[in-house]
């Protein structure tokens, strides 16, 4: 009997071991997830701030909060990065310090990530509005000169075929065309289906007629459009990273209060 018990003790003591190591790796495994998560996270940031043919650039040259919110997006990215790589080693040294300040970092950004996410639907008309008077701003004041905004809304009119916010109608209140004899209208707009003159890519051409031979549709019906259309997939992307790290966070729990004595000796001097 005693025997049968030392081996029963014996083979729960191995399979403890194998839980604990199977915890430490797969720890270790989503710690790697969250450092390339982190890059990917600072890299759109970084394309934020250095890219010149997207809407994004349109806001960003003329929004304060989102030049705010940029800047938020790469410290998340390179906090996440750093968490990632201090979880790592705390996973494979089993360091208890370590794994409770990872739990810690991960459970505030999870409270931020939805404190954002309810902020953000819940002030979605004041964001819509905003977006709004930054757009009219950049089309009163349209040159069709080498400026970076002014690129990226022409971008935006070519590939979603659209013009203007709202409809073309926006356009006339720009000042250039405005104080100009010729009936001019934003080459980006060019519906290719009409007749007219010569495709532009930029800037501001003549037309033959009142009538414009632009694109009908506003741009803020394209990005809803695709905005619904890419809905699910951002859905996912979101609760597919809160899964993510509620698991880090019990993993860590788990394995925090597995280490019973804590070994600095196998961690590596540098």
């Amino acid at each position: 009997m005693l025997i049968n018990k030392l081996s029963a003790l014996k083979q729960a003591a191995v399979m403890g071991k194998g839980c604990i190591a199977a915890t430490k790796y797969f720890l270790f495994l989503f710690n790697l997830l969250f450092f390339i998560f982190g890059a990917v996270i600072m890299g759109f940031g970084l394309w934020v701030i250095l890219d010149n043919q997207s809407f994004i650039t349109v806001l960003h040259e003329s929004s304060t909060t989102l030049k705010v919110g940029t800047y938020i997006l790469i410290g998340i990215g390179s906090l996440s990065m750093l968490m990632g790589f201090l979880g790592c080693i705390g996973a494979i040294y089993e360091v208890r310090c370590l794994l409770g300040l990872y739990f810690t970092c991960l459970l505030l950004i999870l409270i931020a990530q939805v404190t954002a996410a309810v902020i953000i639907y819940f002030q979605r008309d004041l964001l819509k509005h905003e977006m709004s008077t930054i757009v009219n701003t950049v089309l009163v004041n349209y040159t069709g000169h080498n400026k970076t905004s002014e690129h990226a809304w022409d971008y935006l009119q070519r590939t979603m075929k659209c013009c203007g916010w709202t409809g073309p109608s926006n356009w006339t209140e720009n000042l250039v065309m405005k104080n100009n004899s010729q009936i001019l209208y934003p080459c980006s707009c060019r519906n290719k289906s009409i007749s007219g003159t010569d495709i532009k890519e930029t800037g501001l051409c003549q037309a033959l007629s009142p009538d414009w031979p632009v694109f009908t549709t506003g741009c803020i019906s394209s990005v809803e459009d695709w905005l619904l259309r890419n809905c699910g997939v951002i859905l996912g992307v979101c609760v597919g990273i809160a899964v993510i790290e509620l698991l880090g966070m019990i993993l860590s729990m788990c394995l925090c209060k597995s280490v019973q004595q804590e070994d600095y000796t196998k961690v590596p001097k540098y």
